[in-house]
């Protein structure tokens, strides 16, 4: 299983990006997926996670209301929809795959990792 995430770039503060995760396996639909971040200097943290539906979902705190996760079965894909962008929410931008059809706020739960998409936002 492969993941290519895209979309991260230089926004100002009140800007809204969409990142997207592209992922290469033919049971796309039986993994729960989440979107992570990893500040520079810090731990990386769950900004959001889908069931395999896209019924079920989860936000960060910091983020809920201004986020939305969203998947494509059809095509493969999930994506985050980032509004109201802060300064705070400058970071490393990762997605995540588990083997298992539920997502997870534990980084040691997800099998499978994209390479990350820097998203900068500037004040």
């Amino acid at each position: 299983v492969q993941l290519q995430a895209s979309g991260g770039g230089l926004v100002q503060a009140g800007g809204s990006l969409t990142l997207s995760c592209a992922v290469s396996t033919r049971t796309f639909s039986s993994y729960g997926m989440g979107w992570f971040r990893q500040p520079p200097g810090k731990e990386r943290d769950v900004v959001a996670y889908i069931n395999w539906s896209g019924w079920g979902t989860y936000y960060a705190d910091s983020v809920k209301g201004r986020f939305t996760i969203s998947r494509d079965n059809a095509k493969n894909t999930v994506s985050l929809q980032m509004n109201s962008l802060k300064p705070e929410d400058t970071a490393v931008y990762y997605c995540a795959a588990r083997t298992s059809p539920f997502g997870s706020s534990s980084v040691g739960d997800y099998n499978y990792w994209g390479q990350g998409t820097l998203v900068t936002v500037s004040s």
